[in-house]
């Protein structure tokens, strides 16, 4: 049987020690291409700036005493997934992961989140898709930092690859989002959650500013237990300390009944 060919991209960059990690569990089950963005790109979500330039870099990698051809795209993660999939592989890939990000992709951040965008540009394509982040302190979000251990989130990255490859999904779940706490093992349960209703990354003004001077709004991590469910992917992930696995779908649609709707506005 031939090899599945998996597409792996991420937000953080071509550089991160966590795209490597990736790659190296998923080249166990899979023939893995690799196309992400040249420069740190988080928080983009699913973007297309037209400021990107669309330049494919070729380059190699040794990464655990294996060379990689490996392709730093000039573009978003989402853009990264169209050029792997429009210009770099001969055919659609059989799967799209994006990650193992640094810090996790929780709540209403995930439309936010450009580990969540590129999985959902691969899921708009057709094709079973996959985001994988691991909770880190803050200080790592935009790192490239060795001090981080991907080592277990990448064990539920070819974990739940597999299992995208292997079962066919509901019409429903176009792609699957995984969050692994920062003191996992390939051991820790994991679970199915839904996302938080309520924020995670709290934004804030910082130092304030001159408003015709350059300003980047901060943010912070911020749970209100008192008002959290207990089934969430926020409260699997900080309270059960388990693997939160959400699945997602593209259709933004209210779940509520459309006539019902329809009835309320022309009440």
């Amino acid at each position: 049987m031939a090899k599945k060919q998996i597409l792996l991209t991420n937000d953080d960059g071509i550089q991160s020690p966590g795209l490597w990690a990736t790659a190296e569990a998923l080249s166990e089950i899979g023939f893995v291409t690799v196309a992400a963005p040249r420069d740190q790109s988080s928080a983009m979500g699913r973007s297309m700036p037209i400021t990107s330039d669309g330049t494919i870099m070729k380059e190699s990698v040794h990464v655990n005493g294996q060379d990689w051809t490996v392709y730093a795209v000039g573009g978003s993660p989402a853009q990264s997934v169209q050029h792997g999939i429009l210009r770099i592989l001969k055919k659609k890939p059989d799967l799209v992961v994006s990650g193992i990000n640094y810090g996790g992709n929780l709540a209403l951040g995930v439309s936010v989140s450009g580990t969540v965008g590129a999985a959902m540009e691969g899921a708009a394509f057709g094709c079973p898709a996959l985001a994988i982040s691991l909770d880190t302190d803050k200080e790592h979000h935009l790192s490239y930092s060795n001090d981080v251990d991907f080592s277990s989130a990448a064990h539920f990255a070819a974990f739940f690859a597999q299992k995208l490859l292997e079962k066919k999904f509901s019409a429903q779940v176009q792609l699957i989002k995984v969050d692994v706490p920062r003191k996992a093992t390939p051991d820790t349960p994991w679970r199915i959650a839904r996302l938080s209703p309520n924020r995670y990354y709290i934004p804030g003004a910082g130092k304030e500013d001159a408003w015709d001077k350059p300003h980047l709004l901060d943010y912070h991590v911020g749970v209100n237990w008192e008002i959290e469910p207990d089934d969430t992917d926020v409260y699997a992930i900080h309270q059960r300390g388990e693997v939160a696995v959400t699945p997602l779908t593209l259709d933004f649609t209210s779940r509520m009944k459309l006539e019902d709707f329809d009835s309320f506005l022309r009440e």
